[in-house]
């Protein structure tokens, strides 16, 4: 038992070598989503608080994030969330994506699907309040004829 134990403690102190990559990429305001909308301040801080962290590239890594393999999952989910959207790329995406964009996140706010309650559990910031959802979705549904 002793043994096993000892293994897993290597394995773990290894792993914590393999690096992932946390350096968010630049933000460029031709293409950023609330530089070209002029988004209000209120709307731009529930953007921030509740959806910026996987769909833009201002990321703020939490502590957990530097120890593996949670930094695998949560970096695999970031990524995966700015592949579906990402706000500091707003400006490159076509006409078609960003009405889609726009529809399938009033959805999402809409029908409490986001932001993650397992993203929630970590970071109540995001645990919209219902007015911060109506304040969403309003705002969202005034850009789709944009």
């Amino acid at each position: 038992m002793k043994k096993i134990i000892f293994w897993i403690a290597v394995v773990f102190v290894a792993i914590q070598f393999i690096p992932v990559d946390r350096e968010n990429k630049p933000i460029d305001s031709i293409n950023n989503f609330v530089d070209i909308y002029k988004t209000p301040q209120h709307i731009k801080v529930i953007l921030k608080n509740a959806c910026y962290d996987c769909h833009s590239n201002e990321t703020i890594y939490p502590n957990y994030a530097y120890v593996a393999p949670i930094s695998w999952m949560i970096k695999d989910h970031i990524n995966e969330g700015r592949e579906h959207l990402n706000f500091s790329e707003w400006g490159i995406y076509n006409k078609e994506l960003k009405e889609n964009a726009i529809k399938k996140t009033i959805s999402s706010v809409r029908n409490l699907q986001m932001p993650l309650p397992s993203y929630i559990g970590y970071h109540p910031s995001a645990n919209l309040t219902s007015k911060q959802r109506t304040d969403l979705e309003n705002y969202f549904s005034s850009l789709e004829s944009k």
